[in-house]
């Protein structure tokens, strides 16, 4: 990452920060939560960011943190936005423990700011399904979880993960409880366009459903085919999957079954907007903030995870 981004004043200044943030959520004036008023309201001298609606029917008073993942939070809006350029940047992803170190924030605050940055990062709806017609989407399945020697005392099992990349497109990963044919199919009909070809190792569990789509291509990696005429192959998920390893293993170690679905989100999203598509790192960031609006991520709901080696 640039040194010169993380020199940015909005990582600095809490007041620029603010700033910088409603500039981005509001880009057409203050927007009241309350009511869905755009740019009628007017700000209060009692604190600095306050608004108060004018509508005769609302008079609420917001701030730009109101109805988002950012609300009632005590840490100054710049750590924020400083935490959210660094997990964006970060291609395999950043401990916990070298968050709060980079950005002062105590250990169990990092942690919780991180599970909401990863809920900024799952889409809410996805837009339409991958693939479609003369496209193609690869689909596979792996563990996760970390190394047994990451572990100290008991090592739990390892979690399925199915994902589907369209080529030269996006991913989306989910945590499965089993990787049966009916568990892949559900997965895989919500998902892709019927119109697309379906591309797959030679897993029993997909010989049914690829019959749903225009076509279905297999490769057998247990004959160590792994590459047929440059376009039969799972590659490009197996290498959502090399980075996704990479990060859990070493960058966090071990992730619970609890939290692994915000884990994928972080890594599908950083995937889905990557360098290759043309995205940088600030690009990236002021993606993902747009996804802090209208949610909200309590630690009461986090909290049971606190335990996670990160």
């Amino acid at each position: 990452m640039a040194t010169n981004e993380l020199n940015n004043k909005i990582f600095q200044d809490e007041h620029l920060a603010r700033e910088w943030l409603e500039s981005h959520l509001w880009p057409d004036g203050p927007v009241c939560l309350f009511c869905g008023t755009i740019n009628n309201a007017t700000p209060l001298a009692s604190r600095p960011g306050l608004y108060q609606c004018n509508e005769k029917a609302c008079r609420k008073q917001f701030t730009v943190m109101v109805g988002t993942l950012f609300e009632r939070s005590h840490i100054p809006l710049n750590k924020w936005l400083m935490a959210a350029f660094l997990l964006c940047a970060s291609k395999k992803g950043m401990s916990t423990h070298q968050m709060h170190r980079m950005i002062g924030v105590s250990y169990k605050s990092t942690w919780f700011m991180m599970h909401r940055l990863r809920e900024a990062m799952r889409e809410g709806k996805f837009p339409g399904p991958l693939g479609g017609k003369n496209k193609v989407v690869e689909a596979d399945e792996t563990y996760v979880g970390g190394k047994a020697a990451n572990r100290k005392n008991h090592v739990p099992p390892k979690q399925a993960v199915f994902a589907l990349v369209e080529r030269d497109g996006k991913v989306r990963s989910r945590h499965v409880p089993d990787v049966s044919g009916k568990t892949l199919r559900d997965a895989m009909v919500t998902q892709i366009d019927r119109a697309s070809y379906i591309m797959t190792d030679e897993a029993p569990q997909y010989v049914k459903t690829g019959k749903e789509f225009s076509g279905h291509g297999t490769v057998n990696h247990s004959a160590e085919e792994y590459v047929r005429a440059h376009f039969w192959h799972t590659n490009t998920v197996e290498g959502y999957f090399s980075i996704l390893k990479h990060g859990i293993v070493g960058t966090y170690h071990h992730v619970s079954a609890a939290h692994l679905h915000r884990y994928l989100s972080e890594f599908d999203f950083r995937y889905n907007e990557r360098a290759k598509l043309g995205v940088s790192d600030k690009e990236r960031t002021e993606k993902m903030l747009k996804g802090i609006v209208g949610k909200r991520l309590t630690y009461r709901r986090v909290g049971s995870g606190a335990n996670e080696q990160a």
